[in-house]
């Protein structure tokens, strides 16, 4: 987006603030779309990256379905309009009672562990639910260990050792198994690890005689600064879509392709602004502190993750180096050593890269309030997210009288 129309929208609306591009969300998602030349492709946004309703809107016009990870995001789903029979439900680790609510909604359910696709079958042995089987194809790939899921060591997905066990178990209660599920991690760059983990999941699929569907999840990196890495989706796309054509000519049956990209679609789309309130000079570095702090934005802190950020407000100023911090009570650090354009009291940081996990996982850390967001789509802005007030953190609580 123009640095002059984030400038105003932030003496608009006020900072810090979420700010996100409509027009880059429409166009990944039908570059992804495009990619794959397959009978029937159905693509599910992955919630958990983004998940105002005002988005989860924006991808049910263009044609997207959804996959959620609790029982609220699916209905939010529901609230934004999506029809029971394009969510797909893909927890990890909850209650029997969260299956069963998720089924009785009408949502396409994913099972990860044995224990509950037995449960499922006790329950539903005179009419089996359809049930996705998540695997656990024991490949380390992502960007790095917090976000790679498809490892031995991982809580996700049942191991493709325990295979056998999963069919006895659906040859005992009669489960019907619509398809298979896989997920192996995020910002993985090489196509050959796509067509290794499609070649896998065929292996397991012809285990299952009746599936309709594939998902082969997500994983697609998107680039983080200038010449990054990335994924080619279009080589991806090419490869993936002629080694599933070929599975589906050996089966003789068309069967469903499914992806659940969040970040690939929303990750570049998002911007956050924030006002600097200090510059602090100590011996050791620049300080550039902001009206933020990982209670709003937690990726560095959390996965190391790199944001490009630019001072909007002073683009001609001399380069200088900065450490850019919060203003949490903690070690509080969005990125160290960053040449900016010199940074001055209230100049107005944005942060890139902001539309996946940044809001999303935003907290009420040091009761400090969340920001608002902001849709910027055919060239009007739309407020989508009021900003929190302080009533908002009182909303909840009861004020015992302990007289």
């Amino acid at each position: 987006m123009d640095s002059q129309i984030l400038l105003d929208l932030a003496n608009k609306y006020q900072t810090p603030l979420y700010v996100y591009d409509a027009h880059s969300i429409i166009d990944k998602y039908e570059r992804f779309k495009k990619a794959f030349q397959v009978k029937h492709l159905k693509i599910h946004f992955a919630a958990k990256a983004l998940t105002n309703i005002s988005i989860l809107k924006l991808f049910k016009k263009l044609g997207s379905g959804l996959d959620c990870v609790s029982i609220q995001e699916i209905k939010l789903g529901l609230k934004a309009g999506f029809e029971p029979g394009e969510i797909v439900y893909t927890p990890n680790g909850v209650s029997i009672d969260e299956y069963l609510a998720a089924i009785k909604l009408g949502v396409k359910i994913t099972v990860d562990n044995i224990s509950i696709l037995e449960k499922l079958g006790q329950a539903f042995i005179d009419k089996p639910t359809p049930i996705f089987i998540r695997v656990n194809p024991h490949l380390m790939a992502g960007g790095n260990s917090k976000i790679s899921v498809g490892h031995i060591g991982s809580k996700f997905g049942i191991s493709i050792h325990q295979i056998p066990i999963v069919s006895r178990i659906i040859k005992k209660y009669g489960i019907n198994i619509e398809g298979i599920h896989i997920h192996t991690g995020s910002d993985i760059i090489d196509s050959d690890i796509f067509e290794r983990i499609a070649n896998l999941i065929f292996s397991i699929a012809d285990e299952f005689e009746d599936i309709k569907s594939i998902d082969f999840g997500s994983g697609f990196k998107v680039p983080y600064k200038p010449n990054d890495l990335q994924t080619d989706i279009e080589k991806v796309g090419e490869r993936f879509s002629k080694v599933f054509n070929e599975y589906c000519a050996k089966r003789d049956r068309d069967l469903v392709l499914r992806f659940e990209p969040g970040k690939y679609l929303v990750s570049e789309s998002g911007y956050f602004l924030a006002n600097v309130n200090v510059v602090k000079q100590t011996t050791a570095c620049t300080f550039a502190s902001i009206n933020s702090g990982f209670n709003h934005l937690i990726r560095p802190m959390f996965y190391n993750a790199h944001h490009e950020i630019e001072n909007i407000s002073n683009p001609e100023g001399e380069p200088k180096m900065y450490s850019i911090v919060g203003y949490i009570c903690e070690t509080d650090t969005f990125a160290e050593d960053r040449i900016l354009n010199e940074v001055r009291e209230k100049d107005v940081l944005v942060f890139k890269n902001a539309g996946a996990y940044c809001f999303s996982m935003s907290s009420n850390y040091n009761s400090r309030l969340k920001p608002a967001e902001v849709l910027w789509y055919k060239n009007q802005d739309f407020l989508i997210r009021e900003r929190e007030e302080f009533e908002s953190l009182l909303s909840h609580q009861i004020m015992v009288d302990l007289d």
